[in-house]
């Protein structure tokens, strides 16, 4: 699905001015389609998270397992929210076609980057544990933050090129 991202996103980029049109319902569909698929799976995860907490799971209770618990309930909640944002960035790239080729495209690689590096930072750090510290996986979620720092200011720099009834 990443590959298929990565060509919808250089797809869009690569279009000609005068398909501009294209190449935003092109990143708006690419946009829907990995927040909602991103939002089931994050859900899920909550939910399988939740299912080992009732079921009293010794390898995710444990007391030597904190760690752990703590990295997997931070994936969740990250990519449930980056899931969220990625909607938005749908509907805010729907209506706001004429936003900059450059800016948006810089925008929605960065967002879909740290949407991945991000949780699956905290997932993969909490996966292999070392003396209650995460695993060296844990690196990745300073990155993803910082991608999404950089589709957030995109985002918001494109904004106030925008007026209010526009």
């Amino acid at each position: 699905m990443a590959d298929e991202i990565e060509d919808e996103s250089t797809a869009a980029e690569q279009m000609p001015s005068g398909n501009k049109s294209a190449a935003t319902r092109l990143l708006v569909r690419t946009h829907f389609r990995w927040g909602w698929w991103s939002l089931l799976f994050f859900l899920s995860l909550g939910i399988f998270l939740e299912s080992m907490h009732g079921f009293k799971v010794a390898f995710y209770l444990d007391a030597s397992s904190s760690t752990r618990r703590l990295m997997w309930t931070l994936a969740h909640a990250h990519g449930t929210l980056f899931a969220l944002v990625n909607l938005v960035m749908a509907a805010f790239m729907q209506a706001h076609a004429d936003w900059p080729r450059r800016s948006r495209a810089i925008a929605s690689r960065a967002l879909m980057s740290g949407s991945i590096l991000l949780p699956a930072g905290f997932f993969f750090g909490g996966l292999w544990t070392y003396d209650g510290d995460p695993g060296v996986c844990i690196y990745l979620v300073p990155l993803g933050a910082l991608l999404m720092l950089v589709a957030v200011f995109q985002t918001a720099r494109s904004c106030s090129r925008f007026s209010i009834g526009s």
